[in-house]
């Protein structure tokens, strides 16, 4: 069957158009005929960018200057300019943090709660203390000692062992349920007691919590129990194999003539 030059051509013109840029044309040769030809590619010139200017490095001792202005630049960690703000703190690095936890006994709630989020952005161990001490803070809004633990616990988990063995009493069941969470990034030997602890408590979601903290640490997970429909008395009763467990494991791990002479889990 013949096909009409017309449709051939058409058909052509279709490859041609929809074929990518710089791709294929086409061109008619002597005897009349259209064929394809390859055409160069040229690729598109370099996009230039202007220089973007460094930024200034963070210095590694303040100037008296520098003192000043953080200083100057607490109380405006609560307000529209929180955030740039909270950016110089972190900017300046290590050497403004004790400055910057002096924002922690300043009046105003959000106030103090930025600066323990800068503290967090930082990064500093050198801040522990000073928040450990807000987390224990019983006069202090609950959000702010939480989120006080948390960074603490993020900075230096050994160091906030005290903390939570502490908090593991607190009338406040954020609190505590903040110490079943929190427990199981500290890997040391003092933390199942806590949590075994916390099996028992008033609370059920604060028990769960507990139940999977210790979990993530032992990978015990002990008998199937209903913990969702529990009472406190059948948790404490069923902690009481999670001790067992726990008190036989550790004997195992002292016994051990491989048993290495350090606290943390393994």
């Amino acid at each position: 069957m013949k096909i009409p030059s017309l449709v051939l051509l058409s058909c052509v013109l279709g490859i041609v158009f929809s074929a990518p840029a710089g791709g294929l044309a086409w061109e008619s040769s002597s005897n009349g005929r259209i064929i394809l030809v390859q055409i160069p590619y040229e690729a598109p010139p370099e996009p230039e960018f202007p220089e973007i200017p460094k930024a200034t490095p963070a210095p590694d001792v303040l100037s008296e200057a520098e003192l000043k202005r953080a200083e100057a630049l607490l109380p405006l960690l609560e307000g529209q300019q929180e955030l740039y703000i909270m950016g110089e703190f972190v900017h300046l690095g290590k050497p403004v943090v004790p400055v910057l936890v002096k924002a922690l006994k300043l009046p105003g709630t959000r106030l103090r709660y930025n600066a323990i989020e800068t503290l967090s952005m930082i990064k500093s161990p050198e801040a522990v203390p000073n928040l450990i001490e807000t987390a224990l803070d019983l006069d202090e809004m609950t959000r702010v000692r939480e989120r006080a633990l948390r960074v603490s616990v993020k900075l230096d988990p050994i160091q906030s062992i005290p903390a939570l063995q502490t908090i593991v009493n607190d009338k406040n069941d954020t609190m505590r349920r903040a110490v079943a969470f929190l427990s199981r990034y500290v890997r040391d030997t003092e933390i199942p007691p806590l949590l075994i602890q916390l099996l028992g408590d008033s609370e059920r979601y604060v028990a769960v919590t507990a139940l999977e903290s210790f979990w993530r640490l032992t990978r015990f997970s002990g008998k199937p129990h209903d913990w969702q429909g529990s009472t406190q008395e059948q948790r404490k009763q069923w902690a009481l194999e999670w001790k067992d467990w726990w008190e036989t494991a550790l004997q195992n791990r002292e016994n051990s003539p491989n048993s290495p002479s350090e606290k943390p889990i393994s």
